[in-house]
């Protein structure tokens, strides 16, 4: 049986993939999974919606429009808990996301950073090996690298995200988007090309 690398959980829900979004053929997409339009899924990342609540059933991760997941991210829940990813946030190289967790639009989680069992509002940037438990962030805070949030008496080690971040977040996200585009294009091409080498007036 051939292996496939975006496939149905125990449960036999399937994944969910907007034609316009790319995800690359060595990560791994399982279960309960809705990736929205536009979305970048980078080398060997593992979404598995898969583990069952007191119901039986798989809550879903929800990938939002234009997000950006790159190389090595895992993202997971506990049974009967989801985890949403807003529109246009970043998840860098290495990072862990393990529901259940709210991820607000316009977020920026940087190398290695995880999230656990939180809620991070819109615009927030999680630095470098940075960790964030049990907690909630409210909009533009900045979680500096290797810092750990477990709960609000952490906050002290927060600022708010400056003019030069918001810009930098920006640029990621324009350069996953062309990213995707170049590989959509690419992918376009080769399929083009293989439709005329199969077609009768080529035999």
């Amino acid at each position: 049986m051939p292996f496939d690398n975006i496939r149905p959980n125990l449960v036999g829900d399937r994944p969910k993939i907007h034609a316009d979004s790319l995800i690359d053929p060595s990560a791994q997409i399982i279960g309960n999974v809705v990736i929205e339009k536009d979305v970048f899924v980078g080398p060997l990342s593992v979404i598995r919606a898969d583990e069952r609540g007191p119901d039986g059933k798989v809550m879903p991760i929800v990938i939002g429009e234009e997000v950006n997941i790159q190389d090595g991210v895992i993202i997971h829940s506990h049974g009967g808990t989801s985890v949403i990813i807003g529109a246009k946030s970043s998840i860098a190289h290495g990072v862990t996301i393990h529901g259940p967790c709210t991820i607000g639009e316009e977020c920026f989680l940087a190398v290695r950073a995880t999230v656990y069992s939180a809620t991070l509002e819109d615009h927030v940037w999680i630095g470098m090996a940075a960790a964030v438990m049990r907690a909630k962030l409210d909009q533009f805070t900045y979680v500096p690298s290797g810092a750990i949030v477990r709960s609000k008496h952490d906050l002290g080690v927060v600022r708010l995200v400056s003019d030069s971040e918001r810009q930098y977040m920006l640029e990621v996200r324009d350069a996953a988007t062309q990213l995707r585009k170049d590989y959509l294009e690419a992918r376009a091409r080769v399929q083009e090309y293989l439709n005329a080498k199969a077609s009768p007036k080529n035999k």
